[in-house]
């Protein structure tokens, strides 16, 4: 995939609003609808999380002896977690790239980030499933999204309806038709 194929928010810029960075190494390819929950993550995290785990810290330090207080040292895990993801988040929002199509005349031709795909394995002769392909940081099997570095997400990736695709796993490698690019 080129750098043509994916759009940064209409301002061109990361959805931090700064500039590209050109940092490859650091972008999180995402959908707006994605970067939302990011950010509604992040939010729930630093306003209500926080709070809590403070709570439980100021309740576990009133008991006394720190040395021997497990529910103390059970809410600085918590608050260390808490911490970390937040961090974590950050970073994921300061470094997001929304993914679109450039090209809208290819869209339903060619498998891209955000399209929905329906394949068939024609190894084992399954029945045909629909995913949609994105980033790392949006994907959910259970939701029917992969990402495009899964081992089929990366194999989909650029190909047309009807082709077929190789995808190497650790069990084998099988095939899958292309039946369907929305």
């Amino acid at each position: 995939m080129t750098n043509d194929d994916i759009l940064l928010d209409d301002a061109g810029t990361s959805a931090g609003g700064t500039s590209s960075s050109g940092d490859d190494q650091e972008q999180t390819l995402i959908t707006k609808e994605g970067l939302k929950k990011l950010k509604e993550e992040l939010e729930y995290l630093k306003t209500v999380r926080r709070k809590e785990v403070a709570q439980r810290l100021k309740e576990a330090i009133s008991y006394g002896d720190l040395s021997e207080n497990s529910e103390y040292e059970e809410a600085k895990n918590e608050q260390a977690f808490v911490e970390g993801r937040i961090l974590e988040l950050e970073l994921k929002v300061k470094n997001a790239k929304i993914i679109a199509e450039r090209h809208t005349d290819r869209r339903g031709k060619e498998v891209n980030i955000g399209s929905t795909v329906t394949v068939q394995n024609v190894t084992d002769k399954d029945e045909p499933e629909t995913y949609t392909i994105v980033g790392a940081t949006e994907a959910d099997p259970f939701d029917a999204k992969i990402s495009n570095e899964s081992p089929i997400g990366r194999a989909l990736l650029l190909k047309h309806k009807g082709d077929t695709v190789d995808v190497p796993t650790p069990s084998g490698t099988y095939t899958y038709e292309v039946l369907n690019v929305a």
